[in-house]
């Protein structure tokens, strides 16, 4: 298989992840309190939101890799 069809099937599988997913979700763990030997934390999520155009841009460019890969001899 071709390295650019390649390129094209991965946006493509990352442009369909984008437009599902619509963010990124992580936990973070921050001490509250710390006296005496007592720690007390909290659990904190957090999301970074990835834009539906970033997801549907993706998408548009790895079809036009595959298009584009498919042509070449």
């Amino acid at each position: 298989m071709k390295p650019l069809m390649i390129l094209g099937i991965v946006l493509i599988v990352l442009g369909a992840i984008g437009l599902v997913v619509q963010g990124i979700t992580y936990t973070t763990r921050e001490k509250v309190v710390d006296v005496a030997g007592i720690q007390i934390s909290a659990d904190t999520r957090k999301t970074i939101p990835v834009p539906l155009i970033v997801g549907g841009l993706a998408l548009a460019a790895g079809i036009g890799v595959v298009v584009v890969a498919s042509k070449r001899p």
